[in-house]
């Protein structure tokens, strides 16, 4: 039990590294909470940074999943890879290492996907992309890559993975909810790089 609660930490703390607040301080010397949307994540850092910043925060808020994800593999402990992907996804959203205001919970549920399911993830980045290409919203984009998620889950039936995909969804759509405000009175910035 004791192993169990240190791997779900270890979950945690590895979805708490700030990507986003030490790309921008360590190499522009910005701090992006102060810019955008003042969220840590890829989309802000994108918006704030440029896009050489935002795909590698992006890269490794997906990493941060994957790995936290995999720790029970890599430690021999029983429990649920997905368990330990929330984790991390908790620690994303609110890391400790940054007053707990963090990401949109979008890259690093994207990257326990890639662990869980890979076929599962390019199915989902092919959505996003399309949707992306299409409306020119990443708020949009992520949230129907979510419900798609829902619903592969369901097609393949999978129940641990259709629990926390719907709880995964659910979150990045809650986290968006000010976005679908935007998106409604059509002030929801539009990307201009695809």
């Amino acid at each position: 039990m004791v192993q169990i609660i240190l791997v779900l930490i270890l979950a945690y703390l590895l979805g708490s590294i700030p990507s986003g607040l030490i790309v921008g301080k360590v190499f522009y010397k910005t701090d992006i909470r102060k810019h955008g949307s003042g969220n840590l994540g890829g989309t802000n850092t994108f918006r704030t940074l440029g896009v050489k910043a935002g795909l590698t925060v992006t890269i490794a808020d997906i990493l941060k999943g994957t790995l936290a994800a995999s720790l029970p593999f890599l430690f021999h402990i029983h429990i649920h890879p997905l368990l330990a992907g929330v984790f991390a996804v908790i620690g994303h959203t609110y890391p400790i290492f940054a007053g707990f205001r963090g990401g949109k919970a979008v890259a690093t549920s994207a990257g326990v996907l890639l662990f869980y399911t890979p076929l599962m993830f390019v199915i989902l980045i092919g959505v996003f992309f399309l949707s992306l290409y299409i409306t020119k919203y990443v708020s949009l984009s992520s949230m129907l890559a979510g419900v798609i998620g829902v619903i592969y889950a369901l097609i393949i039936w999978d129940i641990p993975l259709i629990i926390v995909i719907t709880l995964l969804a659910s979150f990045v759509i809650y986290r968006h909810r000010a976005n679908i405000k935007r998106i409604i009175n059509k002030t929801e910035p539009k990307i201009k790089w695809l």
